[in-house]
């Protein structure tokens, strides 16, 4: 029963507080009010719930008569409020990004075709201090930025519903809550317009054939019809109305205005026969093309939500509820909601359980699943200090995860962020074809007009069903659709394989680049050095000049002292007295013996690193100003290790190439790519790696603005770059390139330059993106082509009085429904498998 105060009438389900609707099975959003816990269906509906009550308004819950009877009437009520403007309230869907500087996630209804979201994007772009709007058609989901010094949140919202449209602020379950309920209204308007459409062909079918109908039958056969058909034009087809009214207020011709002139004006007609018993009535023309049409819709808003899903599936990821640890190190549980975690939480998430937000590990080792956001199958092992992920799933054991970020500044969320915001851009394709439909329905008024007068000149008794097949049969949807149904099909396809789109560009230009442009240290290398032979001297082993240098080093982060420490990590040795010497090395005791450990020239003076051995993997090459100098002898990196005056070791240091490095590649050259290598490094790792991996255009020593040089000398001899980086230096040449790519393990201002980002770490994604996003373009010309020859054969076919009102409507909702179908190929398409490369060397002496 309804736990409102003042709702006489409850319902027998349990409803929400607030708004009135169901609260979801397993959902558990509690709202304090009158000293009694009360239930809301979202974390929406209970944070506004919780700010009235707390703010002193809680007298609105305990004098409304009723629960508002729609969302609608919710959401008006709040806006009377202007709730939605409290940054307590926003902040579950409203990011900061400056002192003033709002963007928010919302969600529109009422939106039927692409006039609509050209109509919302505009009106909202015009209101002072909006500074974005993007709207993504297959999703309806809507991102605006607005300077929240000169227009609030709620004038926003208010501004969607003076057009006729109603904006929500974005939430799962509310989104879910909106398709469901536009389904079965859809459904609803559908089956009527299916029985009327039935019975009525049962009253034309004997008119068209019999030969010896009375008049008196054959008006009652029409007053019949007349009946049947007022349900389905005032109800089923009552949104073509509304639409087209909504569109002509505006001043716009949106796709509703030729359908609801069609539809009206063969109702009207057939009316007027029917009363005055002369003319021909077109009531099985009028009800099956609305039911075509409705079917037509309801079949593409199925598509549209299919083309979605990725994002729809990464929102949902993050749990509802969670298990808090209060009083850590006590295993004290409380069950949480996840909207009421505050970072530094400590909260334990078992087997099977999905994670709730960004954090460290404080207690556990288990295997996390991390394959919905980084399309990386395999789970990754996680153990005390390992940085873990919101909506990871963990498989293994129990982990205590201390909470670093929450909501918005979630990785999760900057992902959901990014894709949204590449879905909403258009390429420039899709301005095009936007342009084209925003003046497509007048031309077609145009046209009709003119064809209208011709056929009444050559035969009046023609012209009203030539004139509604012509209205009808055009299809300006089928152009709008056909841009961003396989953008959002193919961006969310390419997320579940590991590659994140942020740009709506990005797509288009990497299917037509033509030379690919790598980093070296951190994009086709592992990033990370380690010990790759270790020379001892002096009679000593391995193992013990390991465990010494693992001493000295065991207080520092530097990327040396971390491969030092993991060539020997059993050891038990400790260091006292550790002296670092910036840029050459450090100095310590062990066992009351002082060692040095670093650069030749700090270490051992009078020596010389041994020749490197053949076939080694490569050095990072980097110099390290925190503590190390080294020199690059070949491709491999030398630190000494000296007791006294006394060398006793050499250890080589390399960074590695990934494993995948070579197959990704080869498959990256059979699609035609162009590879170079650029890099900061010595010439001697730079050439080692080029070599490895067949790369013929490389280049060492490069600084930032010589990597930028490089790709505007390609860019001026009419090459398409795509550029791949990960670090600081590499950001500016990142933003050069006609298409940018960065590490998801990179840098965050790499990241932030980037068109793309590589959520896991497998290069072959890079291959699979290209053959993806040449497959877009294909299905995108293959759309805009049907839609255009479709309108091309159509409108002449309806013109010369070769098309029926009834098969008009058939080609209008197939013409939109192949356009939805053909992007949805995208959903599901594996590009063809790398052919096998060559394996990596294997180095002459492997590590312990």
């Amino acid at each position: 029963m309804s736990s409102s105060p003042g709702h006489t009438d409850a319902p027998s389900f349990l409803a929400c507080f607030h708004c009135g609707l169901p609260v979801p099975d397993g959902a558990h959003y509690p709202i304090q009010f009158e000293e009694k816990p009360r239930q809301a269906c979202c974390r929406g509906c209970q944070a506004v719930a919780q700010t009235i009550i707390d703010s002193g308004q809680g007298a609105y819950y305990t004098h409304r008569t009723v629960l508002p009877a729609t969302p609608q009437a919710a959401e008006a009520e709040l806006a009377q409020l202007g709730l939605y403007d409290l940054p307590e309230i926003q902040e579950s869907f409203v990011r900061v990004e400056a002192e003033h500087i709002r963007e928010a996630a919302l969600i529109l209804e009422n939106i039927v075709c692409a006039a609509c979201i050209w109509l919302n994007e505009r009106h909202i772009a015009a209101l002072p201090g909006v500074l974005s709007v993007e709207i993504n058609y297959a999703t309806r989901r809507a991102r605006v930025r607005w300077n929240n010094s000169r227009i609030q949140l709620s004038a926003i919202l208010k501004a969607v519903s003076d057009i006729g449209y109603i904006a929500h602020p974005f939430d799962p379950g509310r989104s879910d809550d909106i398709y469901k309920r536009e389904r079965n209204t859809a459904i609803k308007r559908l089956a009527i317009a299916g029985l009327g459409m039935m019975q009525v062909m049962m009253y034309a079918l004997p008119a068209y054939t019999a030969t010896d109908m009375t008049d008196d039958i054959r008006l009652l056969m029409r007053w019949a019809s007349l009946i049947l058909t007022i349900p389905v034009v005032l109800y089923s087809a009552w949104p073509f109305f509304i639409g087209a009214w909504r569109d002509l207020k505006r001043r716009t011709l949106g796709m509703d205005v030729p359908v609801a002139l069609g539809v009206g004006t063969a109702f009207i007609a057939s009316v007027y026969a029917t009363f005055f018993g002369h003319g021909e009535v077109y009531y099985d023309s009028v009800t099956m093309f609305i039911f075509l049409l409705l079917t037509g819709r309801f079949l593409e808003m199925n598509a549209r939500r299919r083309a979605g899903a990725a994002v729809e599936e990464l929102v949902k990821l993050i749990p509802a509820a969670t298990t808090r640890l209060p009083n850590w190190p006590l295993r004290d549980e409380e069950q949480v909601p996840v909207a009421r975690l505050a970072v530094g939480d400590h909260i334990l998430v078992r087997p099977g359980e999905t994670l709730p937000a960004d954090g460290v590990v404080i207690d556990g080792d288990s295997a996390v699943s991390e394959a919905m956001l980084t399309g990386e199958s395999l789970p990754v092992s996680k153990s005390r200090d390992a940085k873990v992920v919101g909506g990871s799933l963990n498989q293994a054991s129990p982990l205590v995860i201390q909470v670093e970020k929450l909501g918005a500044d979630t990785r999760l969320a900057s992902i959901v962020r990014l894709l949204d915001r590449a879905q909403s851009e258009k390429p420039r394709i899709g301005q095009l074809a936007d342009r084209a439909a925003a003046w497509f329905v007048g031309l077609l008024l145009l046209i009709t007009v003119l064809v209208g007068v011709a056929w009444y000149l050559i035969d009046p008794s023609k012209v009203l069903w030539i004139v509604v097949s012509i209205l009808v049969v055009t299809c300006p949807c089928a152009l709008g659709l056909a841009t961003p149904a396989a953008l959002t099909t193919a961006t969310g396809r390419l997320t579940r394989l590991g590659l994140l789109t942020t740009r709506g560009h990005a797509l288009e230009t990497l299917a037509r680049a033509t030379d690919l442009v790598f980093d070296k240290t951190g994009t086709l290398t592992q990033g990370r050095l380690s010990v790759r032979r270790v020379v001892p001297l002096g009679g000593r082993n391995e193992n013990e000049v390991s465990a010494i240098a693992a001493a000295l080093e065991a207080g520092s982060e530097h990327p040396i002292a971390r491969a030092l420490r993991e060539a020997a990590p059993h050891s038990i040795l400790t260091a006292s007295g550790v002296r670092n010497t910036p840029g050459r090395g450090v100095e310590g005791e062990v066992d009351r013996r002082t060692y040095r450990l670093g650069s030749p020239r700090f270490a051992a003076p009078a020596h010389t690193p041994p020749e490197p051995s053949g076939g080694k993997h490569p050095a990072s090459g980097h110099e390290y100003p925190n503590g190390h100098e080294h020199p690059k002898n070949g491709h491999e990196s030398w630190i000494a290790l000296a007791a006294s005056d006394e060398l006793i070791a050499w250890f080589a240091l390399a960074d590695t190439p990934r494993a995948d490095a070579p197959a990704a590649l080869a498959a990256l050259r059979a699609q035609g790519l162009r590879l170079h290598l650029l890099s900061g490094d010595a010439e001697g790792a730079v050439k080692a790696t080029a070599q490895q991996l067949g790369i013929d255009d490389w280049h060492a020593g490069a600084l930032p603005e010589d990597k930028l040089a490089y790709v505007k000398t390609l860019q001026s001899q009419a090459r398409i770059v795509a550029m791949v980086g990960d670090g600081i230096n590499d950001a500016p040449v990142l933003a050069g390139a006609q298409v940018s790519i960065a590490m998801g393990e990179g840098a965050d201002v790499a990241q932030a330059a980037a068109d793309m980002v590589m959520l896991g770490s497998r290069l072959a994604t890079l291959a699979d993106g290209v053959a993806l996003a040449r497959k877009t373009q294909q299905i995108i010309r293959q759309n805009l082509g049907w839609a255009l020859g479709y309108n091309l054969i159509a409108i002449p076919a309806a013109a010369f009085g070769h098309v029926t009102p009834w098969l008009a409507g058939i080609g209008m909702s197939v013409s939109s429904l192949l356009v939805v179908l053909n992007a949805l190929r995208l959903s599901d398409y594996k590009p063809n498998p790398p052919a096998a490369a060559p394996a990596l060397p294997s180095p002459l002496t492997a590590p312990r």
